[in-house]
């Protein structure tokens, strides 16, 4: 399905939502590991965080009325990718290469950082 504004332009896309079998590992991997912070969660079903132009959130599997397969990648934009990396962790790192690097959180979903401005 594609969606336009009034604008003609395609649809900005404002957040996206994982699914974890456990929350509080993939909590806690946001927070300490990405420096995420938290704006809203219910213990035990989901967390969400503000990425300035959209939301991640972080749901318990199961919680959700409308189940989705678990493939995701995240994409984050840095403005030094060989300081992110030496800020995570190069032992975190799945891969890397000129201008980006990945990882993955605790359930395996790739998540993509990309250097830019």
């Amino acid at each position: 399905m594609r969606s336009e504004n009034h604008e003609g332009d395609i649809s900005t896309i404002v957040g996206v939502e994982l699914y974890f079998d456990d929350l509080d590992l993939a909590r806690s991997f946001y927070t300490e590991t990405l420096g995420l912070k938290v704006s809203d969660e219910q213990e035990g079903r989901f967390t969400e965080f503000d990425g300035g132009a959209g939301f991640l959130c972080l749901e318990r599997k199961g919680s959700e009325s409308y189940p989705s397969r678990d493939k995701a990648v995240l994409f984050f934009q840095v403005p030094d990718l060989g300081a992110a990396i030496s800020a995570i962790g190069q032992d975190q790192i799945v891969q890397s290469e000129p201008g980006w690097a990945v990882l993955h959180d605790p359930e395996g979903h790739n998540v993509l950082l990309l250097e830019g401005k």
